[in-house]
């Protein structure tokens, strides 16, 4: 398999500004932002409460993702341990950084094991990724914290079980989030969200008008002179969700 982010988006879609941008704000103000496009419905393209930031201190990452399947509770025909598996690494290896590592575990009780743990992180950061995102569990907690590893799961583990790559290069779903290989993705405390790339070249303007508006609410609501008509009157401007006239 090879990394053909053509068939989805291009490579070059993250530029360093939305890179930039996006590591410096978090998830939800990037989501209203991209609400402002109406390229997608308003309960799509995140995930849900299933899926959890397990370092939420850390800052928001944002990369390509690097797609496959796994599974953790029964041995695999061949190729048991993880090096055996070179063709995986060497896809993670082909497709452009960032890059945020996402595996479906497709058992029928997802976590038996766990297939990110310290080493798996090292290699991943030494292949530009910056995280992992998963229907499963990780271990070794306090060694991805402290390098930074920023995991997105349902849980954490003892052990690896019998984790071991079934496939990639392939879309996923996890936690109602539809990923393809090469969606940009974005996370923090909050959870995951997709990038539309249709958008992306013109998210700053939008997140920049979101901040402005929302430091405008803040303002009126810690003024003494605060009134249900001048909050109206700001709540007015987004035309995104206009106020109906009641008159």
């Amino acid at each position: 398999m090879d990394c053909d982010y053509t068939r989805n988006v291009r490579a070059d879609t993250l530029t360093s500004e939305l890179l930039a941008l996006l590591q410096s704000i978090d998830t939800c103000t990037v989501s209203n932002a991209i609400e402002t496009f109406g390229v997608r419905m308003r309960n799509e393209g995140y995930m849900q409460h299933q899926i959890r930031c397990l370092f939420p201190e850390l800052p928001p990452i944002a990369g390509y993702a690097v797609t496959g399947r796994i599974r953790t509770g029964a041995p695999p025909i061949s190729n048991l341990c993880y090096y055996q598996r070179t063709d995986w690494w060497e896809y993670v290896a082909r497709c452009p950084s960032p890059k945020l590592l996402v595996l479906s575990d497709v058992d029928h009780a997802p976590g038996t094991g766990a297939f990110v743990g310290q080493i798996h992180a090292e290699i991943g950061r030494a292949l530009g990724c910056v995280g992992y995102v998963t229907n499963g569990v990780v271990r070794d907690i306090p060694a991805l914290e402290r390098n930074q590893f920023q995991c997105f799961a349902t849980g954490i583990a003892v052990s690896h079980a019998y984790a071991h790559i079934v496939d990639f290069d392939e879309p996923v779903e996890i936690d109602c989030l539809k990923v393809a290989p090469g969606d940009i993705l974005h996370g923090d405390g909050h959870g995951v969200q997709s990038i539309p790339s249709e958008i992306a070249p013109h998210l700053w303007g939008a997140v920049r008008a979101i901040q402005e508006r929302e430091a405008e609410l803040m303002r009126l609501c810690r003024a003494g002179d605060f009134s249900i008509a001048k909050l109206t009157e700001i709540l007015g401007k987004d035309a995104s969700c206009p106020i109906p006239d009641r008159r």
